[in-house]
């Protein structure tokens, strides 16, 4: 274990945790978030972040040269009350620089603007318009982390109901069960350095407003999968997550896919969000980046 983990994870511990078990207000818990990424993921030097026109607001992200023709659809996290593309630049700089391909980042509609399905008809119409605007679903690749890994998850259902076929999907500690029936939730809640398992049903309470918490939509383990494309999932093993992640990977097993179930060892949530500061972190989005390229080319080869 690095040194880096082992401090990161006591400041979760100590310092993070007990004021997420204390936050009563969702927008003040966005407004920090906001403030405090940058401050622990900052961008790589010379990073373009550029405003495009779309169904919401989107963001294009890349770093370094990038393969032309092909892109990431990247949903955030941030339990569906926090989170931005442009929180989320630090981390996405390296996963773009690693794979050599843009991320286009929506900023879909928070609990505050719009309570659920708005998160998911937002994500659904940003791929119909990289599908409209001439990319093809073999060269769109979808991405995310926590909640937004549920939601590129749920996406990923729907799509393929449709009969269309993404390159592939990568998912950092996904939210995929907002019935929080996992054993981990309440197995791991004193190992989990973060995530405050208490208030889990707070947040899915004002992110559903009353509808059902086995909504394919809200929670993609209860969702159909034909024909899946490759999946990347990381977790860690002391997550209240952890469960999500096994049982994910399972259903898209059963349904015939390729999955890439990988536990990591004593990390945070979503540790990749930190890889400027913690090698693990930068090792998780190398492995990411490697496993998208390979997808991007069987998708081609196709």
């Amino acid at each position: 274990m690095s040194w880096q983990r082992r401090a990161v994870n006591a400041w979760m511990r100590y310092a993070v945790k007990p004021v997420l078990q204390r936050a009563g207000n969702p927008d003040l818990a966005r407004r920090s978030f906001e403030w405090l990424a940058p401050v622990l993921s900052p961008a790589l030097p010379l990073t373009r972040f550029q405003r495009r026109p779309g169904p919401v607001p989107l963001y294009l992200l890349s770093q370094g040269r990038t393969q032309p023709g092909r892109v990431i659809l990247f949903l955030h996290g941030g339990a569906y009350l926090a989170g931005s593309a442009r929180s989320y630049r630090g981390m996405l700089s390296r996963l773009s620089h690693a794979c050599a391909t843009e991320i286009l980042i929506p900023d879909y509609r928070l609990m505050q603007q719009a309570p659920f399905p708005a998160a998911f008809d937002d994500a659904l119409a940003c791929w119909r318009h990289l599908r409209q605007t001439g990319n093809a679903a073999r060269d769109i690749l979808l991405a995310g982390d926590s909640a937004g890994g549920g939601l590129a998850l749920a996406l990923l259902a729907q799509l393929l109901s449709e009969q269309e076929r993404p390159a592939g999907l990568v998912a950092f500690s996904p939210w995929c069960d907002l019935t929080l029936s996992g054993a981990s939730v309440q197995g791991n809640r004193h190992r989990d350095a973060i995530i405050p398992t208490a208030r889990m049903q707070e947040a899915v309470d004002l992110y559903l407003a009353g509808a059902e918490p086995t909504d394919a939509r809200a929670s993609p383990l209860f969702a159909d999968f034909p024909n899946p494309p490759p999946v990347l999932i990381q977790v860690g093993d002391g997550e209240v997550l952890r469960s999500d992640a096994d049982r994910m990977a399972a259903r898209l097993l059963a349904a015939g896919g390729e999955v890439h179930l990988k536990i990591w060892q004593d990390v945070p949530h979503v540790w990749q969000f930190l890889a400027g500061m913690l090698p693990e972190g930068q090792a998780a989005l190398t492995e990411a980046a490697a496993f998208a390229n390979r997808a991007f080319g069987a998708a081609s080869a196709d």
